[in-house]
């Protein structure tokens, strides 16, 4: 169950953060608050249904930093390296793109300035990011199954002839 969880989760992300890299209309304030306070209902749904340790709650974090980066201020120095050292889980490419797409719903916001993009780019370009900009939302997650050992030992067993297992030997 917590494996399958992991797996929805990260669709969820992949899906979810692919959007917002792909539509300009979605890159705001407003919509980093909207998709903030959604996936605090997912993780706070995690919790409900004690499912903390499935790693799916991780697999949400690159959209938990995509949302913080809509809300953050994005004008100075400071605001810069705040966002380089929140936004880990985001590659250089995947935050360049956001903040160009970034959008003011209103009059009190502006956009993001290219000066302060370069920015950013400047100070992240150290950084080892694969050159992808998109997720892979078809990638799966391995599958454990943990071995439980059977009591029933193996000479024990009764092969049934009509099985026609007769090619089978016991050892």
């Amino acid at each position: 169950i917590q494996q399958v969880f992991k797996q929805l989760f990260y669709m969820i992300n992949a899906i979810a953060l692919n959007n917002l890299l792909l539509r300009k209309d979605v890159c705001s304030w407003s919509t980093g608050m909207q998709l903030r306070f959604n996936i605090s209902q997912l993780e706070e749904w995690l919790r409900g249904k004690n499912l903390q340790q499935s790693g799916a709650a991780q697999t949400l974090e690159p959209l938990i930093q995509a949302a913080q980066l809509l809300q953050l201020k994005k004008k100075t120095s400071e605001d810069a390296e705040a966002i380089c050292s929140l936004c880990t889980s985001l590659s250089t490419q995947q935050i360049v793109k956001i903040l160009n797409l970034y959008t003011p719903v209103n009059e009190f916001e502006e956009r993001v300035t290219v000066a302060f993009i370069r920015n950013i780019q400047k100070q992240l370009q150290e950084r080892n990011d694969p050159p992808q900009l998109l997720l892979d939302f078809k990638h799966m997650f391995p599958v454990l199954f943990p071995f439980n050992p059977s009591a029933i030992t193996m000479d024990s067993i009764h092969l049934p002839a009509s099985l026609n297992l007769d090619f089978l030997n016991k050892v």
